[in-house]
């Protein structure tokens, strides 16, 4: 729709639909006869009131969201949650932290600044974080104020594909690479927050859904603005939020709701991921990364086994109109973000280009 789009498989920020941008290009300097961008409106007006308003009540509809859970926009990012959350519901000062990669980790050595008692309740880091543990591999406490992980891992191209059961236990979980890419049951989570710059939205905010009993009570050094019962009461506007970055949120709400909802997107996106795994799986010039049975639907991460190979593979990608195809450096080798406003034709032409590059190192 948009001439000389390259295909971008950035981790983040990353891809958003072609249908949004041109939306937003269409209404960049007089929004629906305001007579000025919504950069440039008050979050105080009446006009931007619809458009978080909007977001919200769009956020709710498409995940299905219990009444009893409150939305909250607020600024940080997914790292400033790693703080927000013991801050906001720590009450014996006891936490479960399932470490699968370098994000759960980072929240992991964050909560311990704020609680008296942060376990590591599993670890796959002696596996290089190949995979996710399952359920006997947990040493879960009972008497723990939550038990936190990360559902899907950028870096590591692993995901929960069934939740931990921890119980009586809130479950916090970071989807920040996850969300909005498939259905999820908000009811089995205590806390669900998400970075937006990977599905949602431009960076800028962390949505956070957080059941109605674990907000009213933050430890008392707990900063106002990421006080989830403060921010709750002044509809995420306790000090100027950045507006554009909800705004564009918005319209991707508004694309996920016109093109079917979750149960469309989770087919497009499994779709996707299946061609790039079964050519990943049908061949020995590039090895996956990740082990079957914990992959990601969004990040792929592959290799050559050979580094110099990788980088030759990286380069030759971008003059052939791909971007940020490099792995992060933890990993090394390649990593492709098929995130939803990734078309079919993005993964197809990736696939088609790493057969021709495998070919010509015959």
């Amino acid at each position: 729709m948009i001439e000389n789009r390259v295909y971008n498989f950035s981790a983040g920020p990353s891809i958003l639909p072609d249908e949004v941008l041109l939306s937003a290009r269409e209404n960049l300097l007089n929004y629906e006869g305001s007579g000025m961008s919504v950069m440039e409106m008050s979050h105080r007006s009446k006009v931007y009131d619809k458009i978080i308003n909007d977001a919200f009540d769009h956020l709710r509809k498409v995940m299905s969201i219990p009444d009893n859970y409150k939305i909250l926009f607020l600024q940080g990012g997914a790292t400033g949650m790693f703080a927000a959350i013991p801050l906001n519901i720590s009450k014996t000062g006891v936490a479960d932290y399932i470490i699968t990669g370098n994000f759960a980790n980072n929240a992991y050595k964050e909560a311990k600044k704020y609680m008296k008692d942060v376990r590591v309740a599993g670890s796959t880091e002696n596996e290089n974080f190949t995979r996710i543990p399952s359920q006997d591999e947990l040493t879960l406490n009972p008497a723990a104020d939550y038990v936190h992980i990360c559902q899907n891992n950028t870096i590591f191209g692993t995901a929960w594909h069934t939740l931990p059961e921890t119980g009586s236990v809130p479950l916090v979980a970071d989807l920040s690479s996850c969300i909005l890419s498939e259905p999820v049951d908000v009811s089995k989570y205590g806390i669900i927050y998400a970075g937006v710059q990977k599905n949602m939205a431009p960076a800028g905010f962390a949505v956070v859904i957080v059941r109605d009993d674990l907000i009213g009570n933050p430890q008392p050094i707990c900063p106002k603005i990421w006080n989830f019962g403060k921010q709750a009461e002044k509809n995420s506007m306790l000090n100027t939020p950045p507006t554009w970055s909800i705004y564009i949120c918005k319209l991707v709400l508004e694309w996920i709701m016109s093109i079917g909802g979750l149960e469309e997107l989770k087919k497009r996106n499994e779709k996707k991921a299946a061609l790039l795994y079964d050519y990943l799986d049908s061949q020995s010039f590039y090895k996956a990364q990740a082990q079957k049975e914990s992959r990601s639907m969004m990040n792929v991460t592959f290799r050559t086994g050979d580094d110099e190979l990788d980088k030759k593979f990286v380069a030759a990608s971008v003059e052939a109109g791909f971007t940020n195809l490099k792995g992060h450096r933890l990993v090394g080798g390649m990593r492709a973000s098929i995130y939803n406003a990734m078309p079919y034709e993005g993964v197809e032409a990736l696939v088609d280009f790493m057969k021709k590059f495998a070919r010509e190192q015959a």
